[in-house]
């Protein structure tokens, strides 16, 4: 780190209040600012395709980027350059970002993404090309904090930078733990510039689980005073918490879905932040994750041996019997009357694995194929593969990923299974609906709200739910599933019911605009 030359200084920072006399650790951002119809957007997030993917973030921060853009509004996505992201780009800046009693040096590489959407690529080489984005097999990186707090710093210092063009930002939209360092410093450290005294910030929870945790004797190393670090704001069972600054100091906080907005004010799902949420509760809403609708469509996918649509669902069987082939399975005629229970997923807890393991024997005992794409707990790949040795004629388990077999699991299977223990959003479920495969899912967070149970009286539903996490549970949805698919007109009405529902990210997208505006919304499709 540089030494200070430049005379200023980040310590004793305070959270100021707002007009309305808001308690200590409410939201300090204007609550009614008149916004111009066309935004601009500065979206800090750790991953954004096409440049880094862990998960499903990734996805979520280009797709709402682009719809945003599609709607008329200018979206600039701030990201760190990780290992393999190519460097070249539009504009190369050098800029010393402010840290603490010093200055660290970066470069900001601005990459065009589409018409409306442009990303600014953080490159600082000592703390983002690794191995991995958050850590690597020896656990999470020791200096996570510094790392992602320079990261919300440079996107405020780059937006004061193109201030001189006439932009400034409405939105300061960051996403999880990591960006939530952007809207901490936003409402402390930039509280009294003026290029940031109407701008409204949104901070989006992916997953609650994770919540950006450091030691508080870091805090003046990233330029926030240890008067911040309370319970009142900070401090989270003796440890700091951005993710828990970032809820207390955004004017808004959105989830993926509206049931998991609902489900983490609960002990059972809240992670110890459902009392500080609860606090928050009239400021949170829940908005349903769109998915990809061009790169996951079986009308085109060029993945797929043959493209099929609601009309053409027999096209279907030759997608199965391309599935099968792929991963060596039996493709007979038998095999191909038999459902294929298609699975991709990490293979962790909160996806289920304890409860497939707890049933795997029952599992095995259905008349049925699986087909397991994923990675993940050392354990839950062991248990997959012993089950494909055992059952080399009907199992086939994948650890790892990829792309091709995602998709043709996806089209060539009959069923999808998601028995996640909980499921902030999901979009495997999404999908799996596009391609008129039923999925049999536990009746949790996004899951609920993007399936629709077709219970033995509807003639309206998309897929099978289950509600109680246990084998018991799991093995009547998968019941329910089969023996549904054992009556093709039934089926197919399934099937066509699920390929009408538009989970198109365009949806979505209205919706966040209203949160940035601070208008209602509930979220719900």
């Amino acid at each position: 780190m540089k030494k200070d030359t430049k005379g200023t200084k980040d310590t004793k920072v305070k959270a100021t209040r707002s007009k309305r006399g808001a308690r200590p650790g409410k939201s300090t951002g204007p609550a009614s600012t008149r916004l111009p119809e066309l935004l601009d957007v500065l979206m800090v997030t750790p991953e954004a395709r096409p440049f880094a993917k862990t998960g499903g973030l990734a996805d979520v921060s280009n797709s709402l980027s682009r719809a945003l853009a599609r709607l008329g509004h200018q979206v600039t996505i701030v990201m760190p350059r990780y290992r393999g992201t190519e460097a070249d780009g539009v504009a190369v800046l050098p800029i010393d970002i402010p840290m603490g009693a010093g200055w660290y040096p970066v470069r900001l590489i601005e990459r065009h993404v589409v018409y409306g959407v442009n990303a600014i690529l953080v490159d600082a080489p000592a703390l983002y090309d690794r191995d991995g984005l958050y850590g690597d097999r020896n656990g999470e990186f020791g200096d996570n904090a510094f790392r992602f707090a320079l990261l919300g710093r440079a996107a405020l210092e780059y937006a004061k930078l193109t201030a001189t063009s006439g932009r400034r930002p409405h939105i300061v939209h960051a996403h999880d733990w990591q960006g939530s360092f952007a809207s901490i410093y936003l409402r402390t450290l930039y509280r009294n510039d003026p290029l940031f005294r109407r701008t409204r910030s949104v901070l989006t929870i992916h997953n609650l689980a994770f919540q950006g945790q450091f030691d508080a004797k870091e805090l003046p190393w990233i330029g926030l005073g240890r008067d911040l670090y309370h319970p009142g704001l900070l401090e989270f069972w003796g440890r700091a918490s951005s993710l828990k600054g970032g809820v207390l100091l955004s004017d808004t906080i959105t989830t993926v879905s509206p049931t998991y907005a609902r489900e983490i004010l609960t002990p059972e799902y809240g992670f110890g932040f459902n009392g500080i949420l609860g606090d928050r509760k009239a400021d949170l809403v829940g908005i349903l994750n769109g998915i990809d609708t061009d790169g996951w469509n079986p009308v085109g996918d060029r993945y797929l041996p043959v493209h099929y649509d609601a009309k053409t669902l027999d096209q279907k069987r030759e997608v199965k019997r391309a599935l099968l082939d792929y991963v060596h399975l039996p493709s007979d005629g038998a095999a191909l009357a038999r459902p294929v229970i298609g699975l991709v997923t990490r293979l962790t807890t909160q996806k289920g694995c304890d409860l497939m393991a707890a049933a795997a024997e029952r599992m095995m005992a259905l008349d049925a194929t699986w087909v397991m794409l994923g990675s993940g707990d050392r354990w839950c790949e062991d248990l997959w593969l012993s089950l494909a040795a055992r059952y080399p004629q009907r199992v086939a388990a994948v650890v790892g990923f990829d792309e091709q077999l995602a998709h043709l699991i996806e089209g060539g299977s009959d069923m999808f299974l998601m028995p996640s223990w909980y499921e902030p959003c999901g979009l495997n479920q999404m999908y799996s609906q596009r391609y008129g495969t039923p999925p049999i899912v536990r009746a949790t967070g996004g899951l609920v709200d993007s399936v629709v149970d077709a219970d033995e009286f509807s003639r309206t539903g998309t897929g099978f739910k289950f509600t109680d996490y246990n084998p018991d549970g799991l093995m009547a949805g998968l019941a329910r599933a089969i023996e549904a698919f054992r009556k093709p007109a039934r089926w197919r009405t399934i099937q066509r019911n699920a390929m009408r529902k538009d989970f198109s990210w365009d949806v979505s997208a209205q919706e966040y605009v209203k949160v940035y505006r601070g208008q209602k919304t509930d979220g719900i499709r």
